[in-house]
């Protein structure tokens, strides 16, 4: 499970606010049960390629479902034996910092 994926789904065409469709995308990440972090730019999901996978898809199929184009960015760091990383990833910088992040 050492997976870590970055990922947005923009719909293209939409105007300038797009949070209704990103509550969408969030609401099937949050729906799955996987391993994920929010933030304002995109998504990072943990788990296993199949799982991360399928999420995302649903993801780009709801924002096709309503939009004629999208951009969805992927970004994949996969390391064997490693888990939990969503997490330990930035408590090592911290510890190494010697202070805590915004989070």
């Amino acid at each position: 499970m050492g997976m870590l994926v970055e990922f947005s789904v923009v719909p293209v065409g939409k105007g300038v606010s797009i949070s209704p469709q990103i509550a969408e995308v969030l609401k099937i990440v949050v729906e799955s049960g996987i391993t994920y972090k929010a933030n304002p730019m995109n998504t990072v999901l943990e788990g296993d390629w199949d799982s991360v996978m399928a999420v995302i898809r649903k993801c780009h199929d709801i924002v096709m479902k309503n939009s004629e184009r999208a951009q969805t960015t992927i970004i994949i760091d996969d390391r064997k034996g490693k888990e939990e990383r969503i997490e330990k990833k930035l408590e090592s910088v911290e510890q190494k910092l010697g202070m805590k992040l915004k989070k």
